[in-house]
């Protein structure tokens, strides 16, 4: 054990030589290379062959220009990104995110954590991660299109169906994707399944839209059935306010839970009656509001400025679906104060390192990203099944699909635990188990 420690210890040092800002990258690469040492000593044949050296390393980052011209006619410039980071056991599969903090720390993390999320879902793709640092927000529909059409003239060369298939993120919904895959349409002549969460009329998949959320209460449903904990009228703190936090609250709430936050950039509400979730839907999908004018038409609810007050509500289970490390340490202290019992995670990385660590120290269950999110990349490569075959499924249909997915990840998981004897760390398991599909790939593939 010792020397696959020291193995380890050094191949996180010389991530840090190489990139010594890439701060999110370098916690990411920790976590993950840290909660595997048992799979290294099961197999030592990695260390000779570096494989932990090439898992940490991208076969390709893309880096271009982004120019396009606002509605005053002004040339705008901005930085776009593709991290390819494994193919080793399909196409790079992973969203595009365009919010102004990216940047390469922050994508290489979120590939990292894409690579073993595929890993889990048992289906055949690899991981990679884009975006640019252009933010969509109090643009005009006009501005979007023209940075999208712009992004896409430099990034179609780099994917394909059977390349690399992106998909939506942060400030990248509906509206984008369907703006990135008409130019590449219209450059490659190609009408094929190189992007995901495209619309229904053009090659999209129905129950896409709810995937991420209602994989994340399927998971949830696990984790409390080994427990044998009931989620009915049990109390839920959710953060965000858009895709993967609405439609958690939907499926919570369809299985009997009470939720009663929400959030957005600005804010949290807090609605002692539970959310309304056709007012929540209102206002950020179809007004494209702040969360904050909920509590004009909901007497029962309450408004406070910032966000990190929405893990102060008392609560059974927490499930924080706006951002990365948005639940710190500080707000664990306070959750495991007022009795939380699960912890899931809707968000890609939530949760700082401290904070999970609390966690698990207090014995709440905790659901990490790469494995309790996985539902929207599971049912993305539905959506390109569905257009390699030319056919729809029903939302019947992919939601069994998904819920299926979910349940197996779970079981690969606590096997994982079990194996490593590292029962209900489902944390490590989830590294574990998805490390351990890739690093097989990667072995039999040869030195590549």
């Amino acid at each position: 054990m010792a020397d696959m420690r020291a193995y380890v210890k050094k191949v996180l040092a010389d991530v840090v030589k190489k990139d010594p800002d890439q701060k999110e990258f370098h916690n990411t690469a920790k976590e993950v290379l840290t909660s595997i040492i048992p799979v290294l000593e099961a197999h030592p044949e990695y260390k000779d062959e570096k494989l932990l050296e090439r898992f940490v390393e991208p076969e390709r980052i893309v880096i271009f220009r982004v120019p396009w011209v606002d509605d005053k006619g002004e040339l705008q410039v901005n930085r776009g990104f593709r991290v390819q980071m494994s193919s080793a056991i399909g196409p790079y599969k992973g969203g595009l995110r365009f919010h102004p903090s990216v940047n390469l720390s922050i994508l290489k993390f979120l590939a990292l954590e894409q690579v073993l999320k595929n890993s889990l879902s048992g289906l055949p793709i690899g991981g990679g991660k884009g975006g640019s640092d252009f933010d969509p927000k109090g643009k005009s529909d006009n501005e979007v299109m023209r940075f999208c059409q712009s992004f896409m003239t430099e990034l179609y060369r780099h994917i394909g169906a059977d390349v690399d298939v992106p998909a939506g993120d942060i400030g990248v919904g509906g509206r984008e994707v369907g703006y990135l895959y008409g130019q590449y349409k219209r450059i490659t002549r190609l009408y094929e399944g190189v992007l995901t969460g495209k619309g229904l009329t053009f090659g999209g998949s129905l129950a896409r839209t709810e995937a991420t959320g209602y994989g994340l209460l399927y998971f949830t449903q696990n984790i409390l059935n080994d427990a044998g904990i009931d989620i009915k009228d049990k109390i839920v703190a959710v953060s965000g306010a858009g895709n993967v936090a609405t439609y958690a609250i939907e499926k919570a709430q369809q299985l009997g839970a009470k939720v009663v936050t929400c959030s957005d950039s600005n804010g949290f509400i807090y609605d002692k009656d539970g959310i309304d979730l056709d007012l929540v839907k209102d206002i950020k999908e179809v007004r494209r509001a702040r969360i904050k004018e909920y509590v004009k038409k909901r007497k029962s609810a309450e408004y406070h400025e910032g966000c990190t007050g929405v893990w102060n509500v008392k609560c059974d289970i927490a499930l924080p679906c706006a951002t990365q490390n948005e639940l710190t340490l500080d707000s664990a202290k306070e959750l495991v104060k007022n009795g939380v019992k699960v912890v899931c995670e809707g968000a890609n990385m939530p949760s700082t390192l401290d904070a999970i660590e609390y966690f698990q120290k207090n014995k709440v269950y905790f659901g990490p990203a790469k494995a309790s999110n996985a539902g929207g990349v599971s049912v993305s490569a539905l959506e390109m099944s569905q257009n390699s075959e030319r056919l729809s499924w029903t939302f019947e249909e992919v939601d069994n699909y998904l819920k299926r997915i979910m349940d197996d990840i779970y079981k690969k998981v606590t096997s994982a635990c079990e194996e490593y004897g590292a029962k209900g760390n489902l944390l490590a398991g989830a590294n574990m188990a998805g490390f351990t599909k890739v690093a097989n790939a990667m072995h039999c593939q040869g030195w590549v």
